[in-house]
């Protein structure tokens, strides 16, 4: 796998974490391509986290943020678990099926918007906070699965 770097641009904000979190989105989905399905569902670490583990929650993370809180448009359980009948695709295609829903709730919504709805005893947070919250989960994740994935099988790289 070789290493590719983030793309460079200038742009407004929005346009700006649309680019760069995409590439965190497929940065991540590409740790997933060529691992043996077993590989991908063991914890080789302590804490219990997986390649397919990751995946699942982050997409679960996108969707709590932006469909959840921020539009309120659905209410998600906060378990993170991989199931038996999870797959490497039909975890990958679950992540990459909702890109375009996540893009399409932030084109139409201006940055300094609070979102809908509030955790109970939680303060209220702008779109631009989830877009900066969300890239930095991503790329944090995006990190763990390189050293899960070379751990692995060796493999390295974005």
């Amino acid at each position: 796998m070789r290493d590719i770097a983030p793309p460079k641009i200038v742009a407004g904000e929005v346009e700006t974490w649309t680019v760069l979190y995409q590439f965190q989105r497929e940065s991540l989905a590409r740790k997933l391509v060529g691992v043996d399905e077993e590989a991908a569902r063991h914890s080789i670490v302590p804490s219990g986290i997986s390649l397919l583990w990751i995946v699942k929650h982050c997409t679960r993370a996108e969707r709590l943020w932006f469909l959840d809180r921020f539009v309120a448009r659905e209410e998600l359980p906060r378990i993170d678990v991989v199931l038996e009948m999870d797959t490497i695709t039909s975890v990958t295609q679950a992540f990459q099926r909702q890109w375009l829903e996540i893009e399409d709730v932030v084109s139409i919504h201006d940055p300094s918007e609070l979102a809908k709805r509030v955790d109970p005893g939680d303060k209220p947070v702008t779109l631009r906070w989830i877009l900066g919250h969300l890239l930095e989960e991503v790329a944090r994740h995006a990190g763990h699965a390189d050293i899960l994935r070379e751990l692995i099988d060796g493999q390295v790289g974005r």
